[in-house]
């Protein structure tokens, strides 16, 4: 069992950090490193002997480190992302769903989420619950979660938006309650952009 985890670490190791490549981090390097345990009845469990550890450097000339230390809100995003982008493609499942996997990131970081969703789309079905307008645009269809008090009771409703209705959304999304014609022009921008990488 130890033997066939570590010849999968090292095939993870590589699978992740081209994955990573594609998701604005270019250098960065994942290991995942094996403590030594002793052998005895005690630490032999049903799971195995091993305890695994993954190590991660984000920035060029700095050596890995533990993951659990280091890692920001962002990068642990862009690093599950990865990571379900790869056991989608093993498990072969049909419906993907991530709930705020772009937490803690934006500007190129969060174009190259909403690409890497987008692809992921060609081959499953994606359910992807965001704040970010990039990776909203993206979307083949685009559902709004409101909440309301309705005869004293809060209410969630989802409700699928139009065409105008989207730009209307990633106006908000972008800029709040009280969005500008730039800001409209520029939501019109977003969806046509992720119209063209459909």
């Amino acid at each position: 069992l130890s033997d066939a985890r570590k010849q999968t670490a090292g095939q993870l190791e590589t699978a992740m950090t081209a994955e990573l490549s594609t998701l604005a981090f270019e250098d960065a390097s994942i290991e995942v490193k094996f403590g030594e345990t002793e052998l005895n009845s005690t630490n032999v469990r049903s799971t195995g002997l091993d305890r695994v550890e993954f190590f991660f450097g984000a920035n060029p000339g700095e050596p890995p480190r533990p993951l659990i230390k280091i890692a920001s809100g962002g990068e642990l995003s862009r690093l599950m992302l990865a990571m379900k982008c790869l056991l989608a493609k093993k498990d072969m499942v049909e419906t993907i769903i991530f709930d705020e996997v772009d937490a803690g990131i934006g500007g190129e970081a969060a174009e190259a989420v909403a690409k890497k969703i987008r692809e992921l789309a060609d081959h499953h079905q994606v359910i992807c619950i965001t704040h970010l307008p990039q990776i909203a645009a993206r979307g083949t269809e685009h559902l709004v979660v409101e909440k309301a008090v309705v005869n004293g009771r809060t209410q969630s409703m989802v409700k699928t938006l139009s065409e105008e209705h989207r730009v209307t959304e990633l106006a908000r999304m972008l800029a709040g309650s009280s969005p500008t014609q730039q800001t409209q022009a520029w939501a019109s921008e977003l969806l046509n952009k992720g119209k063209a990488a459909a």
